[in-house]
């Protein structure tokens, strides 16, 4: 099990690599910004998943993937 610090750098380094320094440094910021509660995401993405067919979830996961690459 990795400790909160490598968890930290581990994070940043992943979001330096994928969105480039200043991007990453926006993001941790808006995140910081806004209220968020993982629980509640969590049970309506859970609740949107159980409507989906596995496909339709797979179809969604791949358009992610192609837009952020």
């Amino acid at each position: 099990m990795m400790t909160d610090t490598e968890i930290r750098q581990r994070g940043v380094q992943l979001l330096a690599k994928h969105l480039g320094d200043v991007e990453m440094e926006r993001f941790i910021a808006l995140i910081q910004r806004e209220p968020f509660d993982y629980s509640h995401w969590r049970q309506q993405w859970v609740a949107e998943c159980e409507e989906s067919s596995i496909e339709d979830i797979s179809r969604q996961a791949m358009a992610l993937k192609e837009s952020v690459l």
